[in-house]
C-alpha cells in the first residue's frame, strides 16, 4: 500500500480486531479503488462485520482516538473520523445485512462495490486477489470496466443508488450495463423519496468532474433530472427566437457543455483556476456551481415568455428565475452562499451580453457591473460566454460572438487586476453626513456614499473637498 498513514491506521484497526477475536472485513470503494490503484484518493473506508458494529466502533474510537457517531442503530452501523496530519479517514462499520457475509453482500448496490477480504489477509497477503470473496463477479466487472446492479431490489432498497450510478460510472470511466439501465428507467421516480442533501452530494460528484455534459445528458435521456428538478419539464419545447436555435431546456444543457469548454480553455489561467476551485460550502466548489447556474439560468424563460408584435419576448425572466433558483436551492438543503452564488449568477447572467452590446463601455457602466456582482463578476461573465456560445441560431453573427468573447475576457482580467490593488480609501464617511451636515442616520447615508464611490472609481471626483461639495449640491437640489 502506498498510503503509509492508511496502513498505519488499518493495522491499528487490525491490533485491535484481533484483541476482540472477531472476523473483520473490508468492502466497497477503498478495496475496490485499491484494485484500481488509486487507493490513495479514497479515504472512505468501509467495513463489516457479523454483529455488534457498533459496539465494535465505539471501543475502537477511544484507542486510535476518533470522532465517533452512530448512522443507524437499528441496522448496526457506526461512523469514525480520524484525522492524520492533513488527511481526515472516514470510517464506517455495520453489521450484516443478512445472515452471513454472502447475503450482506447481496444487499449492497453495485458488483464493483460487491466484494469482500478479511483485514488481515489484506494487509498480509502479497496477492491479494486469491482472498477476496467476489459471490457475484465484481473483478471481473472491474476489469471490464462495466457498473452492473448486484440485485434487481437494490434501487428499491436505496433509491439514491439510481443517482450514485451515474456518479461512480462518470468517476470511473465505466459503461452502465443494460439490465441496470432498464432498473433506473423503472424505479427513477423513487428519487422523490431520497433526502435532499444526500441527492445534494451525489449531483455535486457529478458536477466535479471536468466533463460531466454526457453524463446529464443520459440522465435527461432516462428522465432522471426530471423527477430532481420537476420544474425543469416547463423548459422544454420552449421555442427562442431566431437567435438560437435550441429550446430553453437544451439550451441550457448545452451551457453547461460550452462551461466545460471555457474551463478547459482556460485551464493555465492561475488566477481563474483559483477563483473556480474555491471552496463555497462543504466540498462545494464554485466551478461546480457555475455548472448549476449554466442549467438553470434561463430556467424563468417559460413563465416569462410574451408575444409582442409577432417576436417571443422573455421580458425579465432572470428576476422570475429567482424564485426557481429559491426552491431548488432549498429542495438540495444548499447552503446559503451557495444558493446567493447561484441567484447572483441568474439575475445578471445578462448585463455582460448588454455591455458588449454598447459601442464603447463607459467607466460607469463598468464600475456598476462589477459593483452589483462583487465576488461573482467573473461567474456571470463565464455563464454569460457559455450562453452565447450556446446561442448559433441564423440571427447570431459572427461579429457578435467575437465581440462578446473580447468584452468578457477583457473585463475577468480587469477583475483580477482590481484584486491585486489595494482599495481605494472612501472620501467622506457617516461621520461626515453627521457632523458637516447634521444629518440622521437613515438610508439616505447609503445612498450618498454609494453615488461618492461611483464618482471616485470613474474619476469624476479625486478630493474629499470635492465630495462634500457635491453632497453639498446634491442636498440642496433634493431639498434636504
Amino acid at each position: 500500500m502506498k498510503d503509509k498513514d492508511s496502513q498505519i491506521l488499518l493495522k491499528k484497526i487490525l491490533s485491535f480486531k484481533e484483541k476482540e477475536k472477531t472476523q473483520l472485513y473490508l468492502v466497497g470503494g477503498f478495496l475496490r479503488d485499491f484494485i484500481l490503484n488509486k487507493n490513495i484518493q479514497n479515504r472512505d473506508i468501509d467495513f463489516c462485520l457479523k454483529k455488534s458494529a457498533i459496539k465494535f466502533g465505539k471501543k475502537l474510537s477511544k484507542i486510535i482516538k476518533a470522532g465517533f457517531v452512530v448512522l443507524d442503530k437499528e441496522h448496526g452501523c457506526c461512523r469514525l473520523v480520524k484525522r492524520i496530519k492533513d488527511k481526515t479517514y472516514t470510517l464506517d462499520f455495520t453489521d450484516f445485512r443478512g445472515k452471513d457475509l454472502k447475503e450482506d453482500l447481496l444487499h449492497r448496490d453495485f458488483t464493483i462495490n460487491a466484494f469482500a477480504i478479511e483485514l488481515n489477509d489484506f494487509l498480509n497477503k502479497k496477492d491479494i486477489q486469491g482472498f477476496i470473496f467476489d459471490p457475484f463477479l465484481g473483478i471481473k466487472d472491474l476489469k471490464e470496466k462495466i457498473l452492473r446492479i448486484v440485485n434487481e431490489d437494490s434501487f428499491r432498497e436505496d433509491p439514491l443508488r439510481i443517482l450514485r450510478a451515474f456518479s461512480i460510472s462518470l468517476e470511473l470511466n465505466f459503461k452502465i450495463d443494460k439490465k441496470t439501465i432498464s432498473l433506473i428507467k423503472r424505479d427513477r421516480k423513487l428519487l422523490t423519496s431520497v433526502a435532499g442533501e444526500r441527492i445534494r452530494e451525489e449531483l455535486f460528484k457529478i458536477l466535479k468532474i471536468p466533463f460531466s455534459y454526457d453524463c446529464l445528458k443520459m440522465m435527461d435521456n432516462l428522465k432522471v433530472l426530471e423527477v430532481i428538478f420537476p420544474s425543469i419539464k416547463n423548459m422544454r419545447n420552449v421555442y427562442q427566437g431566431p437567435y438560437h436555435h435550441l429550446d430553453v431546456f437544451e439550451h441550457s444543457l448545452e451551457t453547461i457543455r460550452q462551461l466545460e469548454i471555457i474551463f478547459k480553455e482556460f485551464n493555465r489561467d492561475n488566477d481563474l483556476n483559483s477563483y473556480l476551485d474555491e471552496i463555497i460550502s462543504g466540498e462545494h466548489c464554485r466551478r461546480s456551481l457555475l455548472k448549476l447556474a449554466g442549467f438553470f439560468h434561463d430556467i424563468g424563460k417559460p413563465k416569462a415568455k410574451r408575444w409582442q408584435n409577432g417576436k417571443v419576448k422573455f421580458h425579465g425572466h432572470e428576476r422570475i428565475g429567482l424564485n426557481f433558483v429559491e426552491e431548488i436551492s432549498q429542495s438540495l438543503k444548499l447552503s446559503n452562499p451557495e444558493k446567493e452564488i447561484l441567484k447572483t449568477i441568474v439575475l445578471w447572467h445578462l448585463r455582460p451580453g448588454y455591455l458588449a452590446d454598447l459601442e464603447k463601455i463607459s467607466p460607469r457602466a463598468k464600475f456598476r457591473f462589477f459593483r452589483d456582482t462583487d465576488k461573482e463578476a467573473v461567474s456571470v461573465l463565464l455563464v454569460s460566454l457559455a450562453d452565447q456560445r450556446a446561442t448559433c441560431g441564423p440571427l447570431t453573427t459572427k461579429e457578435s460572438r467575437l465581440r462578446h468573447e473580447r468584452v468578457v475576457k477583457s473585463l475577468i482580467k480587469e477583475y483580477f487586476k482590481k484584486q491585486k490593488e489595494k482599495p481605494i480609501p472612501r472620501l467622506i464617511s457617516g461621520d461626515d453626513l453627521i457632523n458637516i451636515f447634521k444629518l440622521n442616520p437613515s438610508p439616505l447615508f447609503g445612498k450618498i456614499l454609494k453615488q461618492i464611490e461611483e464618482l471616485q472609481a470613474i474619476g469624476k471626483i479625486k478630493t474629499k473637498k470635492e465630495a462634500l461639495s457635491w453632497v453639498e449640491r446634491f442636498l440642496k437640489y433634493n431639498k434636504i
